[in-house]
């Protein structure tokens, strides 16, 4: 009964934060990092140092034996096997490591992110959390250690965001022992130097696609393409997979028959809070060589880190990582918190791991979309830092700039993943998992009574910004609500809607997760100790409340007119009416200083 009431009380569900007040002291920061996890991450930086960062020239030249050499090391060193059971060779840590491991091993170079990626997490976790204990102890242990590695058969040429309309075909082989399989896939990470495949067939005409564990065996009708040309991550070895009359023994089905979309759709949750980890360190290294040149770089006689154009461009830079970081850290550990309810309970390592991720799925979506936007963004206005120097490619700025260009396509597009984001917790909110629909009502109700003229107290640091949030809440609520009841199930035929409604919401869960690790961050500190990052929280709300007041106006002029219009647009003006407006010339100057004085991302 205990666990229960922690779960009632103490532990949040997926989507829950739009509806709720979060207590500061109930998120998890990167502040909070363990002496394991602190010793782990500096293990994993100075092998990325050490391995990585030296060889950027070869990774940028298609050297996809380094990239394989690298992977090998990183298995020597444990940081294949974060994630997988210590029953089967792996190190057994809980979600918050296996993030930071993804974070801090992703940022030098998106050839290496790509293809630790594809190995963990697609490659690994699908036989590690839907295998058989047969199937768990002949490959799981040789994936964790790096003696094999492991790629993903989903994508196809005509099913890309369509994953389960697949043309790929398992056949039963008449002696029941095999299945044949017959197809083509296409964009495979590791490809070229794997040993197993997850591939994904349709065996008749079932609805759903079905998993298989497929070795990488020439002899046995697998030929791959040639290696793709691509804009960027030019050392992941990305190629067509071709099966012909491929025999897979029976015992090799992957779950069970028809189980498979749900495999690919579970893959894809943890893919995407790890791809949001995986942007992180690599803002991190782009602000410090962003910094580190602006301080060196001198025009008109003075460093261009003194030119207000460029502190601006660092501020907003650092700002959108300490954010990234924040919420990404915040969701992590929200997840292990519900998966050690779940074994608690009872639940063995894989039915609590991914009931844990499910529960979170939403906040997987908003979290790839915000962070990869963001490192692409980052990238960007560093190659703008760095002037004609950030276009070549002698320069740091370019590779980071086209690797961080495929962030925001794979594990599902970003506008997949905005509308999933706001279809899920449509969807959580009908089961009566989040009670979305009093809220809304308490709004439309709020919309049409005299509002309070009485000035709140904001003594308190970021109190004003804690309140902004709720009123932003309000916005989504009023916005989301209404779409609702207009549209109800057919909803998700709206996309245009779904997408403003979906910025609305992610913008929500980055501010508030900001702004609660900084006031958590205060509490143990002190004001002045916060002081930039109470700047950059304020900053990004800034920021955020301006997005937000754009997408609801455009939302609410496309499904609502006369005098609902008019009412929901004077709630919108009530709900981002600041009382006190924040300096943001002053705060940008403030965040700026304590990166150009620190010659790296200081945070």
């Amino acid at each position: 009964m205990a666990t229960e009431t922690t779960n009632e009380s103490g532990i949040i569900r997926g989507g829950q934060f739009i509806v709720k007040e979060t207590n500061p002291q109930d998120v998890f920061t990167p502040e909070d990092f363990s002496e394991e996890q602190i010793m782990m991450k500096e293990s994993v930086t100075e092998f990325v140092d050490k391995e990585v960062v030296p060889h950027k020239e070869r990774f940028e030249k298609k050297d996809y034996a380094l990239t394989e050499e690298v992977m090998r090391k990183a298995g020597e060193m444990g940081f294949l096997g974060v994630a997988v059971p210590e029953e089967y060779d792996g190190l057994g840590m809980g979600f918050v490591s296996t993030m930071l491991v993804c974070d801090y091993i992703s940022g030098a170079t998106g050839s290496i992110a790509t293809a630790f990626g594809a190995h963990t997490g697609i490659g690994t976790m699908p036989i590690t959390l839907y295998g058989t204990e047969e199937q768990k102890k002949k490959y799981v242990p040789k994936l964790a250690t790096g003696e094999w590695f492991g790629a993903y058969c989903l994508t196809e040429p005509g099913a890309g965001s369509d994953a389960n309309s697949g043309k790929t075909k398992a056949e039963l082989t008449e002696d029941g022992k095999h299945y044949k399989i017959n197809g083509q896939k296409m964009w495979i990470s590791n490809a070229g130097f794997c040993n197993v495949f997850v591939v994904f067939a349709r065996l008749e005409d079932d609805k759903n696609i079905t998993g298989f564990i497929v070795e990488n065996d020439p002899s046995n009708g697998i030929t791959l393409g040639e290696e793709e040309h691509k804009l960027g991550i030019h050392s992941s070895s990305t190629r067509q997979v071709f099966f012909n009359d491929c025999l897979v023994p029976v015992e090799n089905m992957l779950a069970g028959r028809g189980e498979g979309f749900k495999i690919a759709m579970n893959a894809l949750n943890v893919g995407r809070i790890k791809l949001a980890a995986a942007c992180l360190d690599a803002q991190r290294r782009v602000i410090s060589l962003a910094t580190q040149y602006a301080n060196e770089r001198e025009q008109f006689k003075t460093p261009i880190a003194k030119f207000g154009a460029i502190r601006k461009k660092l501020a907003d830079m650092a700002t959108s990582a300490y954010v990234g970081e924040s919420a990404s850290y915040r969701a992590a550990k929200d997840i292990e918190n519900r998966i050690h309810i779940r074994q608690e309970q009872g639940d063995e390592f894989a039915t609590a791991e991914l009931k844990g991720v499910e529960e979170f799925a939403i906040e997987c979506s908003i979290l790839k979309v915000a962070v990869s936007e963001d490192i692409q963004n980052c990238s960007d206005e560093g190659i703008q830092i760095y002037g004609g120097m950030g276009f070549s490619a002698d320069a740091p700025m370019e590779a980071a700039w086209r690797d961080a260009r495929i962030s925001r396509i794979y594990e599902g597009t970003n506008e997949i993943n905005r509308m999933l984001a706001v279809g899920m917790l449509v969807k959580k909110a009908m089961k009566g998992h989040v009670n979305l629909l009093e809220p809304a009502m308490a709004v439309a109700n709020e919309l049409t009574s005299i509002p309070s003229f009485d000035v709140p107290d904001f003594s308190e640091p970021l109190s004003e910004e804690m309140d902004m949030i709720k009123k932003l809440k309000k916005v989504f609520l009023m916005v989301a609500g209404s779409a609702v009841q207009k549209f109800g199930t057919e909803l998700e035929q709206h996309q245009q809607l779904l997408m403003a409604a979906s910025d609305i919401l992610i913008e929500i869960y980055m501010a508030e997760s900001a702004i609660l690790r900084t006031q958590k961050n205060i509490a143990r500190s002190s004001e002045e100790a916060q002081k930039e990052q109470i700047a950059m929280s304020q900053l990004y709300l800034y920021n955020a409340v301006k997005i937000i007041q754009n997408r609801a106006e455009e939302g609410i002029a496309s499904f609502a007119e006369g005098d609902e219009q008019r009412m929901m647009l004077m709630g919108l003006k009530r709900f981002t009416k600041y009382t006190n407006l924040p300096n943001i010339v002053a705060l940008r100057n403030t965040i700026a200083d304590k990166v150009t004085d620190s010659n790296a991302y200081p945070f």
